[in-house]
Protein backbone atom coordinates (compact mmCIF):
# COMPACT_ATOMS: atom_id res chain seq x y z
CA UNK A 1 0.00 0.00 0.00
CA UNK A 2 1.15 3.80 -0.85
CA UNK A 3 2.35 5.88 1.97
CA UNK A 4 0.91 8.28 3.78
CA UNK A 5 2.79 10.75 2.13
CA UNK A 6 2.40 9.52 -1.35
CA UNK A 7 -1.62 10.05 -1.24
CA UNK A 8 -1.37 13.40 0.14
CA UNK A 9 1.33 14.18 -2.91
CA UNK A 10 -1.51 12.45 -5.37
CA UNK A 11 -4.66 13.56 -3.82
CA UNK A 12 -6.21 10.32 -3.77
CA UNK A 13 -6.18 9.14 -0.29
CA UNK A 14 -8.93 6.21 0.75
CA UNK A 15 -7.93 7.04 4.84
CA UNK A 16 -8.83 10.48 5.89
CA UNK A 17 -6.46 12.56 7.59
CA UNK A 18 -7.93 10.97 10.99
CA UNK A 19 -8.15 7.62 9.58
CA UNK A 20 -11.34 7.20 8.97
CA UNK A 21 -11.91 5.55 5.93
CA UNK A 22 -13.81 7.17 2.85
CA UNK A 23 -14.68 6.28 -0.75
CA UNK A 24 -12.81 7.14 -3.66
CA UNK A 25 -15.94 9.03 -5.44
CA UNK A 26 -16.37 11.14 -2.40
CA UNK A 27 -13.87 13.55 -4.36
CA UNK A 28 -13.89 15.36 -8.11
CA UNK A 29 -12.16 13.52 -10.52
CA UNK A 30 -8.56 13.41 -10.21
CA UNK A 31 -5.68 14.12 -13.45
CA UNK A 32 -2.64 13.14 -13.31
CA UNK A 33 -2.76 12.23 -9.61
CA UNK A 34 -3.92 16.06 -9.17
CA UNK A 35 -7.46 16.46 -7.82
CA UNK A 36 -9.90 18.92 -9.15
CA UNK A 37 -11.42 22.01 -7.79
CA UNK A 38 -14.95 21.82 -7.31
CA UNK A 39 -17.44 24.35 -9.52
CA UNK A 40 -17.27 27.11 -7.22
CA UNK A 41 -13.97 28.40 -5.53
CA UNK A 42 -14.25 31.51 -3.42
CA UNK A 43 -10.60 33.37 -2.35
CA UNK A 44 -11.39 34.62 0.75
CA UNK A 45 -8.74 37.02 0.37
CA UNK A 46 -6.97 39.10 -1.75
CA UNK A 47 -5.89 42.43 -2.26
CA UNK A 48 -6.44 45.13 -4.84
CA UNK A 49 -4.89 48.52 -4.88
CA UNK A 50 -3.52 51.26 -8.23
CA UNK A 51 -0.53 52.95 -6.76
CA UNK A 52 -0.89 54.82 -10.32
CA UNK A 53 -3.65 57.05 -8.56
CA UNK A 54 -3.16 60.78 -8.29
CA UNK A 55 -3.47 59.95 -4.01
CA UNK A 56 -1.27 57.15 -4.50
CA UNK A 57 -1.59 54.41 -2.23
CA UNK A 58 -0.19 53.82 1.36
CA UNK A 59 0.93 50.24 1.11
CA UNK A 60 2.68 49.09 -0.54
CA UNK A 61 5.93 51.24 0.37
CA UNK A 62 7.29 52.38 -3.26
CA UNK A 63 10.30 50.25 -3.25
CA UNK A 64 8.92 47.06 -2.45
CA UNK A 65 9.88 45.90 -6.03
CA UNK A 66 7.01 43.18 -6.22
CA UNK A 67 3.84 44.32 -4.60
CA UNK A 68 4.96 48.20 -5.82
CA UNK A 69 2.44 47.12 -8.87
CA UNK A 70 -0.83 48.06 -10.23
CA UNK A 71 -3.18 45.30 -9.22
CA UNK A 72 -6.91 45.01 -10.72
CA UNK A 73 -9.71 42.29 -10.56
CA UNK A 74 -8.39 42.08 -14.34
CA UNK A 75 -4.90 41.17 -12.99
CA UNK A 76 -6.39 38.23 -10.55
CA UNK A 77 -8.44 36.53 -13.09
CA UNK A 78 -5.86 36.06 -15.46
CA UNK A 79 -3.90 34.10 -12.61
CA UNK A 80 -6.57 32.60 -11.21
CA UNK A 81 -8.74 31.58 -14.57
CA UNK A 82 -6.75 28.35 -15.66
CA UNK A 83 -6.56 27.26 -11.86
CA UNK A 84 -10.45 26.70 -11.66
CA UNK A 85 -11.01 29.69 -8.73
CA UNK A 86 -14.34 31.37 -9.48
CA UNK A 87 -14.49 34.60 -7.11
CA UNK A 88 -12.79 36.55 -4.07
CA UNK A 89 -13.69 38.48 -1.25
CA UNK A 90 -11.58 41.50 -1.54
CA UNK A 91 -9.93 42.66 1.88
CA UNK A 92 -8.82 46.53 1.85
CA UNK A 93 -5.51 47.01 3.86
CA UNK A 94 -5.32 50.72 3.38
CA UNK A 95 -6.76 52.71 6.62
CA UNK A 96 -7.60 55.81 4.00
CA UNK A 97 -12.21 55.43 4.64
CA UNK A 98 -12.20 56.32 0.97
CA UNK A 99 -10.64 53.71 -0.06
CA UNK A 100 -12.88 51.45 1.12
CA UNK A 101 -15.23 53.52 -1.20
CA UNK A 102 -12.77 52.43 -4.19
CA UNK A 103 -12.90 49.02 -4.01
CA UNK A 104 -17.00 49.08 -3.72
CA UNK A 105 -16.83 51.14 -6.79
CA UNK A 106 -14.23 48.69 -8.02
CA UNK A 107 -16.42 45.81 -7.87
CA UNK A 108 -19.31 47.19 -9.80
CA UNK A 109 -17.67 48.67 -12.47
CA UNK A 110 -15.64 44.74 -12.57
CA UNK A 111 -17.39 42.29 -15.13
CA UNK A 112 -16.07 38.74 -14.16
CA UNK A 113 -14.71 36.59 -16.82
CA UNK A 114 -17.59 33.94 -18.35
CA UNK A 115 -18.92 31.79 -15.56
CA UNK A 116 -17.23 33.50 -12.43
CA UNK A 117 -18.49 35.45 -10.17
CA UNK A 118 -15.61 38.02 -10.09
CA UNK A 119 -15.55 40.28 -6.15
CA UNK A 120 -18.47 38.75 -4.34
CA UNK A 121 -17.85 40.95 -1.44
CA UNK A 122 -15.64 43.26 -0.33
CA UNK A 123 -14.35 43.57 3.77
CA UNK A 124 -13.41 47.50 4.53
CA UNK A 125 -11.02 49.33 6.77
CA UNK A 126 -12.60 51.70 8.70
CA UNK A 127 -12.14 53.75 12.28
CA UNK A 128 -13.87 51.97 14.87
CA UNK A 129 -14.58 53.93 18.12
CA UNK A 130 -13.80 57.13 15.90
CA UNK A 131 -16.64 60.46 15.72
CA UNK A 132 -18.60 59.74 12.60
CA UNK A 133 -17.62 56.04 12.00
CA UNK A 134 -21.27 55.29 13.26
CA UNK A 135 -22.27 56.91 10.15
CA UNK A 136 -19.50 55.19 8.16
CA UNK A 137 -20.79 51.96 8.69
CA UNK A 138 -24.64 53.00 7.70
CA UNK A 139 -23.06 54.53 4.42
CA UNK A 140 -21.20 51.63 3.63
CA UNK A 141 -23.55 49.23 4.79
CA UNK A 142 -25.90 50.67 1.94
CA UNK A 143 -23.98 48.70 -0.80
CA UNK A 144 -24.65 45.31 -1.22
CA UNK A 145 -20.91 44.31 -1.42
CA UNK A 146 -19.98 45.60 1.60
CA UNK A 147 -19.72 42.72 3.81
CA UNK A 148 -17.54 43.98 7.19
CA UNK A 149 -14.03 45.36 8.02
CA UNK A 150 -11.03 44.20 9.11
CA UNK A 151 -9.21 45.05 12.76
CA UNK A 152 -5.66 44.95 14.66
CA UNK A 153 -6.02 41.95 16.95
CA UNK A 154 -4.28 44.20 19.88
CA UNK A 155 -6.21 47.27 18.60
CA UNK A 156 -9.82 44.89 19.45
CA UNK A 157 -8.52 44.44 22.90
CA UNK A 158 -8.14 47.93 23.67
CA UNK A 159 -11.19 48.77 22.06
CA UNK A 160 -13.02 46.50 23.95
CA UNK A 161 -12.77 48.62 26.88
CA UNK A 162 -13.85 51.77 25.20
CA UNK A 163 -17.59 52.42 24.87
CA UNK A 164 -17.47 54.20 21.24
CA UNK A 165 -15.73 51.40 20.13
CA UNK A 166 -18.41 48.90 21.30
CA UNK A 167 -20.85 50.50 19.94
CA UNK A 168 -19.23 50.52 16.70
CA UNK A 169 -18.95 46.66 16.94
CA UNK A 170 -22.57 46.36 17.80
CA UNK A 171 -23.60 48.81 14.78
CA UNK A 172 -21.70 46.26 12.73
CA UNK A 173 -23.53 43.01 14.30
CA UNK A 174 -27.13 44.95 13.63
CA UNK A 175 -26.42 45.53 9.77
CA UNK A 176 -25.91 41.43 9.54
CA UNK A 177 -21.73 42.67 9.08
CA UNK A 178 -18.66 40.43 9.54
CA UNK A 179 -15.29 41.49 11.15
CA UNK A 180 -11.60 39.80 9.80
CA UNK A 181 -9.26 40.25 12.73
CA UNK A 182 -5.64 40.14 11.63
CA UNK A 183 -2.43 40.33 13.68
CA UNK A 184 -1.29 40.80 16.98
CA UNK A 185 -3.02 38.94 19.86
CA UNK A 186 -5.93 37.65 17.70
CA UNK A 187 -7.01 34.72 19.53
CA UNK A 188 -7.16 36.59 23.20
CA UNK A 189 -8.61 39.61 21.36
CA UNK A 190 -11.15 36.81 19.43
CA UNK A 191 -12.13 34.88 22.66
CA UNK A 192 -13.14 37.97 24.62
CA UNK A 193 -14.85 39.57 21.54
CA UNK A 194 -16.97 36.89 20.70
CA UNK A 195 -19.34 35.81 23.60
CA UNK A 196 -19.77 39.28 24.21
CA UNK A 197 -21.20 40.02 20.49
CA UNK A 198 -22.90 36.85 19.51
CA UNK A 199 -24.51 38.29 16.73
CA UNK A 200 -21.04 39.32 15.06
CA UNK A 201 -19.54 36.94 12.62
CA UNK A 202 -16.01 37.05 13.20
CA UNK A 203 -13.13 35.45 10.70
CA UNK A 204 -9.49 35.05 11.61
CA UNK A 205 -7.32 36.04 9.26
CA UNK A 206 -4.45 33.92 7.84
CA UNK A 207 -4.74 30.95 10.68
CA UNK A 208 -4.40 33.43 13.68
CA UNK A 209 -0.28 34.15 12.44
CA UNK A 210 1.35 31.10 12.96
CA UNK A 211 5.39 29.81 11.57
CA UNK A 212 4.77 27.36 9.38
CA UNK A 213 8.06 25.56 10.51
CA UNK A 214 9.61 22.24 12.04
CA UNK A 215 9.14 20.90 14.13
CA UNK A 216 5.46 21.90 14.36
CA UNK A 217 2.89 23.73 15.61
CA UNK A 218 3.98 25.67 19.04
CA UNK A 219 1.50 24.88 21.89
CA UNK A 220 0.64 28.22 22.20
CA UNK A 221 -1.11 28.27 19.20
CA UNK A 222 -2.79 24.78 19.65
CA UNK A 223 -4.40 26.35 22.45
CA UNK A 224 -5.34 29.09 20.61
CA UNK A 225 -7.02 27.66 17.85
CA UNK A 226 -8.72 25.43 20.44
CA UNK A 227 -10.26 28.25 22.48
CA UNK A 228 -11.39 30.31 19.67
CA UNK A 229 -12.79 27.43 17.78
CA UNK A 230 -15.46 26.52 20.39
CA UNK A 231 -17.07 29.92 19.78
CA UNK A 232 -19.55 29.09 17.35
CA UNK A 233 -19.44 32.52 15.39
CA UNK A 234 -15.98 32.46 14.49
CA UNK A 235 -14.36 31.49 11.10
CA UNK A 236 -10.91 30.74 10.18
CA UNK A 237 -9.33 31.73 6.38
CA UNK A 238 -6.32 29.18 5.99
CA UNK A 239 -4.70 32.17 4.46
CA UNK A 240 -1.31 33.25 3.97
CA UNK A 241 0.17 30.01 4.78
CA UNK A 242 2.31 29.72 1.60
CA UNK A 243 4.58 33.05 3.03
CA UNK A 244 4.78 31.06 6.58
CA UNK A 245 5.96 28.37 5.28
CA UNK A 246 8.81 29.99 2.89
CA UNK A 247 9.68 32.54 4.92
CA UNK A 248 10.51 30.35 7.92
CA UNK A 249 12.49 27.97 5.96
CA UNK A 250 16.28 28.28 6.54
CA UNK A 251 16.96 30.23 3.43
CA UNK A 252 13.41 32.42 3.04
CA UNK A 253 13.66 32.84 -0.66
CA UNK A 254 11.16 32.95 -3.28
CA UNK A 255 10.27 29.65 -5.09
CA UNK A 256 11.26 27.44 -2.43
CA UNK A 257 8.21 25.92 -1.89
CA UNK A 258 7.59 22.68 0.74
CA UNK A 259 5.93 19.70 0.22
CA UNK A 260 2.57 19.62 0.88
CA UNK A 261 3.04 17.56 3.82
CA UNK A 262 4.98 20.00 5.64
CA UNK A 263 1.78 21.87 6.34
CA UNK A 264 -0.34 18.90 7.51
CA UNK A 265 -0.03 19.76 11.32
CA UNK A 266 -1.32 23.08 11.22
CA UNK A 267 -3.97 21.68 8.99
CA UNK A 268 -4.76 18.43 11.12
CA UNK A 269 -5.04 21.42 14.03
CA UNK A 270 -7.10 23.37 11.84
CA UNK A 271 -9.57 20.94 11.10
CA UNK A 272 -9.95 18.81 14.28
CA UNK A 273 -10.68 22.17 16.20
CA UNK A 274 -12.83 23.91 13.97
CA UNK A 275 -14.49 20.88 11.47
CA UNK A 276 -15.31 21.16 7.87
CA UNK A 277 -17.75 24.25 7.76
CA UNK A 278 -15.77 26.99 9.53
CA UNK A 279 -12.23 27.06 7.30
CA UNK A 280 -12.35 29.16 4.37
CA UNK A 281 -9.38 29.15 1.66
CA UNK A 282 -7.79 32.17 0.69
CA UNK A 283 -4.71 33.24 -1.32
CA UNK A 284 -3.42 36.30 0.43
CA UNK A 285 -3.04 37.23 -3.54
CA UNK A 286 -0.90 39.31 -4.46
CA UNK A 287 1.24 39.38 -0.82
CA UNK A 288 1.55 35.81 -1.77
CA UNK A 289 3.79 36.77 -4.64
CA UNK A 290 6.45 37.31 -2.27
CA UNK A 291 6.67 33.43 -1.43
CA UNK A 292 5.52 31.84 -4.66
CA UNK A 293 2.44 31.38 -7.23
CA UNK A 294 -0.95 31.03 -6.75
CA UNK A 295 -0.60 27.07 -8.06
CA UNK A 296 1.86 26.91 -5.35
CA UNK A 297 -1.22 28.03 -2.77
CA UNK A 298 -3.71 25.54 -3.91
CA UNK A 299 -0.68 22.53 -4.08
CA UNK A 300 -0.33 22.74 -0.54
CA UNK A 301 -4.05 22.65 0.41
CA UNK A 302 -5.77 20.68 -2.35
CA UNK A 303 -4.63 17.27 -1.64
CA UNK A 304 -5.53 17.18 1.98
CA UNK A 305 -8.91 18.57 1.45
CA UNK A 306 -9.75 16.34 -0.89
CA UNK A 307 -9.00 13.92 0.84
CA UNK A 308 -11.50 14.75 3.40
CA UNK A 309 -14.56 14.15 0.91
CA UNK A 310 -16.45 16.28 -1.57
CA UNK A 311 -18.77 18.13 1.91
CA UNK A 312 -15.87 18.86 2.96
CA UNK A 313 -14.63 20.48 -0.18
CA UNK A 314 -17.50 22.14 -1.24
CA UNK A 315 -17.32 24.01 2.26
CA UNK A 316 -13.79 25.11 2.58
CA UNK A 317 -13.44 26.30 -1.06
CA UNK A 318 -16.52 28.25 -1.27
CA UNK A 319 -19.40 27.79 1.46
CA UNK A 320 -17.51 28.30 4.23
CA UNK A 321 -16.80 32.02 3.23
CA UNK A 322 -20.82 31.98 2.14
CA UNK A 323 -21.93 31.33 5.73
CA UNK A 324 -19.36 34.36 7.31
CA UNK A 325 -19.81 36.67 4.87
CA UNK A 326 -23.79 36.73 3.29
CA UNK A 327 -23.10 38.56 0.42
CA UNK A 328 -26.93 38.85 -1.46
CA UNK A 329 -27.41 36.58 -4.15
CA UNK A 330 -27.07 38.50 -7.47
CA UNK A 331 -30.37 39.76 -9.13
Amino acid sequence: MNSRRELLRQGMVIGSMLGACRSMTSVWAVTDGVPSLPPVVIDSHTHFYDPSRPQGVPWPAPEDRILHRTVLPADWEQVVEPLGVTGTVVVEASPWVEDTQWLLDLAERHAPLAARQGIVAVIGNLPLGTPGCAALIDRFAADRRFRGIRVNGDALLVGLDDRAYRADLGRLADHGLAIDVNHGDVFTAVDRLAPQFRPLRIVIDHLGGPVVAPPGPTETWTAGVECVAGHANVWMKVSAILESAVHASPTGGRGEVPAAEAVVPWLDTAFARFGDGRLLFGSNWPVSDLAGSYADILGLVRGYVAARGADAGKAFWAGAAADAYRWPEEK
